[in-house]
């Protein structure tokens, strides 16, 4: 979970899977043009996303595309963010 923790640390990465939320299965050039970085800091980015399991690569023919995996995001929501909504929230009202 520390990847996980690690990887949306940076507000690019989060970026990028925002982008890949609102469309996924995009190319690395598609993701290129939506961002003001170079290829290989989208290249970059994408690796470290894809280490911390919150994005799948497939090839299709020639191109590759990436893939939001919400599995980790959920995790960490039903580890951490559920525990400290609810009844601890409506203590502090």
């Amino acid at each position: 979970m520390d990847a996980v923790f690690s990887a949306l640390a940076d507000p690019t990465r989060r970026s990028l899977l925002d982008e890949l939320f609102r469309e996924d299965g995009q190319t690395l050039s598609a993701l290129e043009k939506r961002f003001s970085m170079t290829r290989f800091g989208v290249m970059k980015h994408l690796k470290r996303l894809e280490e911390a399991g919150l994005v799948v690569t497939k090839r299709r023919g020639r191109e590759k595309l990436h893939f939001l995996n919400h599995v980790p995001i959920r995790l960490v929501h039903d580890r951490w963010a559920s525990q400290y909504s609810g009844n601890s929230v409506a203590l502090l009202s």
